[in-house]
């Protein structure tokens, strides 16, 4: 891919981000979506140049690597590396999720931390962004093995987060058994109980609507995306790609909100169900057995399996939500959902779509929303989470839930004013880069070189 731009000192920028960070290729394609969005702005902000924030912004504060070593079950040492990548703090302390999958990588959670930025910073509440994990897979592993991981690895990370410093969250591999296990250890280790991960069990901290936040706020912010265009979810056919908690809980919600979900994905394959997926059994065979996805069709005998996973995107629907991983939709699927006659696309996963689909979806009049903002409910509650660990209290799940929905709301709203402001209405992913960025740039201005 080539990373051009029209804009010689936004070009610079970019090319300085290359040089300095070889081979990462899903940080590039972040940085550069970021930098495009820039150009109906940089030249009324001469102070942004002037006080150098873009060469700022894109350099993480901090990037921290370490080894984990771990026994697994045979008594054998297995060896990880472990990573924090703490990327902006103008706005808060750093926040951000933890991811486990073999994947993970510095190019991916620089991407990741970079993106956490802004759509932290559209939430309205004060975040700064980070992101962390490992190449460790905890698929397949005893819970005793993932304790031994996730205490050893908490063993190193301790020492650079903090309530008030940088506060980690689950992502992809990390969800509440992996952070009761890391809160354990923190626990241990300081002599501390402090709010200093979130996504913990509502027993010891947690707060209640976290789990389901990420796809009820993707169901929020489309539900308005909706509106905007006279319409709702109601009759209308959803696909929705992905397995985990952000798709299961974007299926609940569009079904909520009277949408007909037809399809869900893990990285396996896909199933199809004509009469909307029945999500009863797709919670038991993701959240209690853990199973693969091809389980449902032994339930659902009129449901299709197909093995593979980019054949989602091949199924006729009115909405599209992609919620599985970076990269995910490409052209090819752009195109095959535009024929089939695709009308909204919200990102429920980080950056699941490539520069080539967005293009392609913009051209062809889709109304497209990207996951800085559509999927920052996740993080949102995540700061409400905070919020009542700080207070030692929590909320009930109704006043979480329309916290929830109020942040979406707002978050839309941002964006979609500011992309009319700059002469590009209806392009969200111009609206939210732009919305996010001035807010941290401003702070990072007021609170001079650092």
């Amino acid at each position: 891919m080539e990373y051009t731009l029209n804009h010689p000192y936004l070009s610079s920028i970019m090319q300085s981000v290359i040089e300095k960070n070889p081979s990462q290729p899903e940080f590039y394609q972040a940085v550069h979506e970021f930098l495009s969005s820039l150009e109906p702005v940089i030249d009324k902000r001469p102070d942004i140049q002037a006080n150098h924030v873009l060469e700022r912004i894109v350099e993480p504060e901090r990037q921290i690597m370490f080894r984990v070593s771990w026994v697994d079950d045979k008594g054998q040492i297995q060896v990880n590396r472990g990573y924090r990548i703490q990327f902006n703090s103008a706005i808060g302390p750093y926040k951000g999720g933890i991811r486990l999958h073999p994947s993970v990588n510095l190019g991916i959670l620089k991407f990741l931390g970079f993106e956490q930025i802004f759509k932290n910073s559209l939430t309205g509440l004060p975040m700064g962004g980070a992101k962390g994990g490992s190449d460790f897979d905890p698929k397949g592993k005893s819970d005793n093995e993932v304790m031994s991981f996730c205490q050893s690895f908490m063993r190193e990370l301790y020492r650079h987060i903090g309530a008030d410093c940088d506060v980690p969250a689950g992502d992809i591999g990390t969800g509440a058994r992996e952070i009761g296990y890391m809160f354990g250890q923190y626990k241990k280790i300081t002599n501390e109980f402090t709010g200093v991960l979130t996504g913990k069990g509502l027993t010891w901290g947690g707060s209640l609507a976290r789990r389901e936040a990420t796809g009820y706020g993707l169901c929020y912010f489309t539900n308005c995306m909706l509106a905007k265009k006279g319409t709702s979810f109601e009759g209308k056919t959803v696909v929705v790609s992905g397995a985990g908690n952000v798709a299961i809980y974007a299926t609940e919600k569009a079904t909520q909100l009277g949408g007909k979900v037809v399809a869900l994905c893990d990285s396996t394959g896909y199933i199809y169900d004509k009469d909307g997926i029945k999500l009863d059994i797709v919670k038991d065979i993701k959240e209690v057995r853990r199973a693969r996805i091809s389980e449902y069709v032994k339930e659902v005998p009129s449901a299709e399996y197909h093995d593979g996973c980019k054949g989602i995107w091949t199924i006729p629907c009115d909405i599209a939500l992609p919620c599985a991983t970076q990269n995910e939709l490409d052209l090819e699927s752009a195109k095959a959902l535009v024929a089939n006659g695709v009308k909204f696309v919200a990102e429920g996963a980080n950056m699941p779509s490539t520069p080539e689909a967005i293009a392609y979806f913009q051209e062809n009049g889709v109304y497209f929303a990207p996951g800085k903002a559509s999927n920052a409910g996740g993080v949102a509650t995540s700061g409400l989470e905070m919020a009542q660990n700080s207070m030692r209290y929590s909320w009930t799940f109704e006043e979480v839930d329309a916290k929830l929905k109020g942040i979406m709301e707002s978050i839309f709203k941002a964006a979609d004013e500011t992309a009319t402001s700059v002469g590009h209405e209806d392009n969200l992913v111009i609206g939210a880069n732009i919305a996010g960025f001035l807010k941290v740039a401003d702070a990072m201005i007021a609170q001079g070189a650092i």
